[in-house]
């Protein structure tokens, strides 16, 4: 990666200093940079209470546009980022976006069976696109919003923020330098208590997948980062649904085992309706881990050695900062369109040995 932990330390610090002062774009110094100007192409919870706040800790994008569907929603935007009126749109109109020189980039923030459509939508208007994880929900669509961006000459970013947290660089690392041996086995899950039974994650049409779709990604992420090398194969398993009437659409929980080509295995679990979170690695001569590995903050970082010696920042704005300071650069990003399509392959891998039975499953 093109990170260091120096960098990851310095940059805490600011967030940190911005956190009780104020924005870092007000910083001297920062004021005067060139920033990129993006829009968040859907105001749900993950853009008002995530995105858009860590928008105002950034010091290479700015947001300066909202693309939504519910217009109610447009006033509180307006008055908390003072949106201009020009720079508002909806899902309708968005294709006139291609004609705003304020927007450079968009963050496609839809329900994920929208998000092939809204980044080959946005790649054909000339932007530059942050779409989030699952970056589609199979493999045929990921391909295509690669090839839009490709020939738009556009950049594609998915929204793995934690490729910039440091607690999870330090896990790449220590499994990259070798600092324990080789890695072994790493355990990677993810799951939560999904509430409200009419959410759009429930219904296959707009999620394409249940817990695996949303946020055993993650699980998958870890796992590959943490191994350093990409899954030869799979078998999986699906549990039977404690809530048939709920999860009538989409699988209930999943379990399943990567096998990697050093011969390194990785144990998972993803469910709807429990919550665990872990990242935990064991090599030859030691192990490392991040507890509450997957959330939004609060990291616990731990090796066999001590503890991890890391700061929290908000992964939010290191990632789009990350992604903005590499298209100013005009250098590939850390989380391009590619590493959006392994995690694809390896889940339809995945939900294909689960139908079969827990078969094992070639990857790729």
């Amino acid at each position: 990666m093109t990170h260091s932990r120096r960098d990851f330390l310095q940059y805490s610090a600011i967030l940190s200093a911005a956190a009780v002062t104020t924005p870092l774009a007000g910083f001297a110094g920062f004021s005067q940079q060139k920033k990129l100007g993006i829009a968040l192409v859907g105001l749900g919870s993950y853009a008002t209470n995530q995105l858009g706040p860590a928008l105002l800790q950034t010091q290479h994008i700015e947001l300066r546009g909202i693309v939504t569907g519910t217009p109610s929603k447009i006033p509180n935007w307006v008055d908390k980022y003072r949106i201009p009126e020009k720079n508002i749109y909806n899902y309708e109109n968005f294709d006139r976006i291609a004609d705003n020189k304020d927007i450079d980039a968009v963050y496609i923030v839809l329900p994920n069976s929208m998000h092939a459509e809204f980044t080959i939508r946005a790649a054909k208007a000339g932007k530059h696109v942050i779409c989030e994880k699952p970056m589609a929900v199979n493999v045929r669509e990921g391909q295509q919003m690669i090839d839009a961006c490709r020939k738009a000459g556009k950049q594609l970013a998915i929204g793995y923020r934690l490729h910039y947290d440091p607690f999870h660089m330090e896990m790449m690392r220590l499994s990259r330098e070798k600092v324990f041996g080789q890695v072994k086995l790493v355990e990677a899950s993810d799951g939560f208590r999904a509430g409200d039974p009419n959410q759009w994650r429930l219904k296959h049409a707009l999620s394409g997948g249940g817990p695996l779709m949303d946020v055993g990604i993650y699980a998958i992420q870890g796992a590959r980062y943490t191994v350093g090398l990409e899954p030869v194969s799979v078998t999986a398993q699906e549990f039977p649904k404690t809530d048939p009437v709920k999860f009538k659409d989409v699988e209930e929980s999943l379990s399943w085992q990567l096998q990697f080509p050093n011969g390194a295995i990785a144990n998972s679990f993803t469910t709807y309706i429990a919550g665990v979170n872990r990242l935990y690695a064991a090599a030859e001569k030691g192990w490392f881990e991040v507890n509450n590995a997957f959330g939004y903050g609060g990291q616990q970082g731990r090796t066999s050695s001590g503890p991890m010696p890391f700061q929290h920042i908000n992964q939010q704005a290191a990632h789009m900062d990350g992604v903005a300071k590499a298209i100013l650069e005009n250098r590939p990003n850390n989380v391009p369109g590619e590493e959006g399509l392994r995690d694809m392959k390896v889940i339809e891998a995945i939900y294909a040995s689960a139908a079969a039975g827990g078969k094992s499953v070639k990857i790729g």
